[in-house]
């Protein structure tokens, strides 16, 4: 066959080709659709904590998902929540009510848990759980230390279970836009030179002494856990999950205790990584702030509630590119343009939904559980040892 002969077949090919791909993509879709609404994963949440209300909500939002159980220290206490997500008595057929912990984990109808627990509780419900054959979306901090998370990784792993932790803002579509932003391939943007960010909340004298996230037996890590997890987690977002070579925290404040309540850290990448430098803020004692500052050679992305958007349908960040000053310095080029990104789902649904369509993946189509999320959230652990070693040091560097 001469050469355009044989060019000529393959054009001819091509169309019935790229059908017969499309149907077969738009049958997978189908299938998947169908898989989800006749067998959604069926969800336990175990512990009746305040964020729990937010995920039992997102459990109704999401598509192939329900809320078959929920498990309390005492049945009062799982009925109590049940009315409070708006649960009425005869939904109890459908939503199981369990006055203690195992009791969900040893029925056999929940596929996945949600565990809202104190941080110090993690490595005994998240391992039991995987024991069980439940997959695991574990509320953040994931653990006290690396070697907690270690061994619920491991679990996890041993029993061929889905992990992943609480992290709702890396399921925005927002966070995906601007990750293509920032991204190596996009020479518009540059090279990442320097990140900030910062998550405060302004709490009361009473808080700061006696709230489950300010007690050493339960979340030990206080202001280091509940915040900066995400702060840490932002900067190691923008820099591809390559960590970090050295730590120093400042500027520490404790309360009677020893548990964090506010500080700040500084990061560095050598030269490897571009020689990015990075500032974190966290606090229990200044207005509610979440920054997030990127800065590269040639743009900036700037926003100011990368945590939680002020609204659940749509979310901006500021594109700031190729900006200087005019002639005198009196004035700029140009002012930042503002990105917006709608969302059908609130966040916390996306991510509920991301978690169950890789949970059913598994039990349903024999795939391996995801090792991306788990090692996002190792990764996050390290650094957050690695800010804990230079508090716990009198604010040293830290290498990493």
């Amino acid at each position: 066959m001469a050469a355009n002969e044989s060019t000529h077949h393959f054009i001819t090919l091509l169309p019935n080709t790229i059908h017969s791909l499309t149907h077969s993509i738009a049958l997978m879709a189908d299938h998947q659709a169908l898989l989800s609404s006749n067998n959604p994963i069926r969800f336990g949440i175990i512990g009746c904590a305040d964020i729990a209300r937010k995920l039992a909500r997102a459990m109704s939002l999401a598509p192939g998902v329900t809320l078959y159980a929920i498990g309390s220290r005492s049945i009062d206490k799982a009925e109590k929540f049940a009315s409070l997500i708006g649960v009425s008595g005869t939904d109890h057929e459908i939503i199981k009510l369990y006055g203690s912990y195992d009791q969900v984990l040893e029925d056999p109808c929940v596929d996945a848990v949600y565990l809202p627990l104190p941080t110090s509780l993690h490595i005994q419900w998240a391992v039991k759980a995987a024991n069980k054959k439940k997959h695991v979306l574990l509320e953040k901090p994931a653990a006290l230390n690396v070697a907690e998370l270690d061994q619920i990784l491991e679990a996890c792993r041993s029993n061929g279970v889905q992990f992943m932790d609480g992290t709702m803002w890396l399921h925005h579509p927002r966070t995906i836009k601007m990750k293509d932003l920032i991204s190596h391939s996009n020479k518009t943007f540059g090279q990442i030179n320097f990140i900030y960010s910062t998550s405060t909340m302004s709490v009361s004298p009473e808080f700061s002494e006696s709230n489950i996230r300010v007690k050493p037996d339960l979340d030990g890590l206080g202001a280091l856990g509940d915040l900066g997890w995400y702060c840490i987690g932002a900067l190691l977002w923008a820099k591809d999950y390559q960590l970090p070579t050295t730590v120093q925290a400042q500027d520490v404040t404790t309360n009677c205790t020893g548990v964090i309540l506010s500080f700040t850290a500084a990061f560095h990448w050598d030269i490897s990584s571009n020689n990015t430098a990075a500032t974190i803020h966290c606090s229990f004692f200044s207005n509610t702030s979440m920054d997030l500052t990127i800065s590269g050679s040639n743009a900036t992305i700037h926003t100011n509630d990368f945590i939680i958007p002020y609204q659940e349908d749509s979310a901006s960040f500021e594109l700031s590119c190729g900006a200087m000053f005019v002639d005198l310095h009196i004035g700029w080029n140009a002012v930042p343009e503002e990105v917006s990104v709608d969302c059908e789902l609130p966040q916390e649904a996306l991510m509920v939904e991301e978690f169950s369509r890789l949970v059913r993946g598994v039990v349903y189509d024999g795939v391996q559980p995801n090792c991306k999320w788990p090692e996002i959230s190792r990764k996050t652990q390290l650094v957050l040892d690695g800010v804990k070693r230079s508090i716990d040091s009198g604010c040293k560097l830290v290498q990493l």
